[in-house]
This record gives structure tokens, C-alpha cells and sequence, in this order.
């Protein structure tokens, strides 16, 4: 039988004994509970040592955990995902050898909170447009290419594509920072995701914000989906566990000392 080990969620500060329920990574509703050393805390759940794999399952049952810890407690540290210890020892080592690091980043991020921003654009056609009428060269390319028979200049049309290529780019980068100048004036700090999902999503980030903030970053969000109701879809989440801006690693080696 494999070994039993500790998963571990995020850190806190208490010296209190907490469960939070038999909402532990892995599906078999093992407790999540408190592993503690003086005033700081991990938050954990048995699971065998054995490797745990990025899948989207794991993701969500990882910060499942995380957010019921937030609902009571207003500094987390989110641990990367996938990190187990050997034994409740073993953690205990760690919050001690490196309690001064968890403590100033818990101060960091006391009473902190991530909200996502995710802006897609409604109408591709419309964006394509905009660069051709916006670009001259590219323009008169395409209007080249449209009189020429058979459409067979295939240099031509490599080089329209690329320059097309290029000018989304710099759409893409300009329309965010419309939408970052407003969102982070009431921001912590903000981060910029990797966009994905082909060409429409713009923009991808996180900001970090005061709780007490919350409702006023709402507020604006609301305000820019009224304002680009035609032309942007925005999709917007939160409150979240801060991991775009702390992510508590702990390596193998730290364990074994």
C-alpha cells in the first residue's frame, strides 16, 4: 500500500485547530484540516506520496479548498499546486525554518483579494476592418490582391497576413490598456495573463485588490460592460485565491533537512 503523505493548500496564521471538511484533493473526502507550528498553519489533507498531475480537476479541487479557507480567514498563502510533505513533522520544520518569509508575505497580503478580467471581442469581422481601414499599406494590398486574377500572389498575401498578424498584436495591446488604466487605479498590483482561445481575447489579468475595494471595482466593471456592450464580452471572477501573486513553493530537498 502506498504511502500516506500531506497535501498541502495554503498557509495562514493561527495556532488554533481548524476542519474545514472532507473537501481534500483526490475524491475521497479525506478532512482538511490545520497542521500548525505557534501562530502560522498549513492547510491539509492526506493523499498518497505520489505525484498529483495539473488536470483540471486537481486545479479546481485545489482552490475549492483555498476559498473555503478565505471565507474565514483574510491573509492566505496559496502552495503550488501538486506539494505533499511526508508527515505533519515535516511541516512543522518548514513553518519554523521559514516563518519569517510566511509572516511578511501573510502582511502582504492581509486582507487581500484577486479578481480576474478576461475581455473577448464580440465581433472579429469588425476588428480585421478596423486594422485594414487603420493601415494604408495593408489596405492597398488587399485591394492589389482583390484585382489580380486567381488570387495566386502568394508572396503578397504572406506578407498581408504578417503585417496583419502584427497590427492585431498592436490592437490587442492598445485595447488593453484602455481597460488596465481604468481597472488598476483601484488595483494593489496587476498582473498579464497569456491570452488563449484564438484571436478574440484581448486581454488576460489579474489584479490584486483591498477587499474593502471589492465593490468598487465591481462597479467600474459594470460600468465598462455597459460601455462596450457591442464590441466586448467581458468575463470577470473573483473573488480568488491570490496566485498570480504569490505562489508558496516548497522543494523536495526542504523536507529532507
Amino acid at each position: 500500500m502506498e504511502k500516506e503523505g500531506k497535501y498541502i493548500y495554503c498557509i495562514i496564521s493561527t495556532n488554533q485547530e481548524r476542519n474545514f471538511g472532507p473537501i481534500g484533493i483526490g475524491g475521497r473526502g479525506d478532512e482538511v484540516l490545520t497542521v500548525g507550528y505557534e501562530d502560522l498553519s498549513m492547510i491539509v489533507s492526506s493523499h498518497p506520496m505520489s505525484r498529483i498531475h495539473a488536470t483540471s480537476d486537481n486545479l479546481l479541487a485545489h482552490e475549492k479548498v483555498i476559498e473555503e479557507v478565505m471565507k474565514e480567514f483574510d491573509s492566505v498563502l496559496p502552495v503550488r499546486l501538486g506539494t505533499i510533505a511526508a508527515s505533519a513533522e515535516g511541516i512543522r520544520n518548514i513553518l519554523d525554518r521559514r516563518c519569517q518569509e510566511f509572516k511578511s508575505a501573510l502582511i502582504n497580503m492581509d486582507h487581500k483579494i484577486e479578481l480576474g478580467v478576461k475581455g473577448i471581442w464580440r465581433n472579429m469581422a469588425v476588428i480585421f476592418n478596423e486594422i485594414t481601414a487603420e493601415n494604408k499599406e495593408i489596405k492597398e494590398i488587399k485591394e492589389k490582391l482583390q484585382r489580380e486574377p486567381g488570387g495566386k500572389n502568394i508572396p503578397a498575401k504572406m506578407k498581408a497576413g504578417e503585417m496583419v498578424f502584427q497590427a492585431l498584436a498592436k490592437k490587442k495591446d492598445k485595447e488593453a490598456e484602455k481597460v488596465l488604466d481604468v481597472l488598476r487605479k483601484i488595483a494593489v498590483d496587476h498582473r498579464l495573463n497569456k491570452t488563449f482561445g484564438g484571436d478574440e481575447m484581448f486581454i488576460n489579468a489579474a489584479f490584486l485588490v483591498d477587499k474593502g475595494r471589492e465593490k468598487e471595482f465591481d462597479n467600474i466593471m459594470n460600468d465598462l460592460d455597459k460601455e462596450y456592450k457591442d464590441r466586448i464580452k467581458f468575463m470577470y471572477a473573483g473573488p480568488l485565491p491570490v496566485f498570480n501573486f504569490v505562489n508558496i513553493v516548497i522543494h523536495q530537498a526542504e523536507w529532507e533537512k
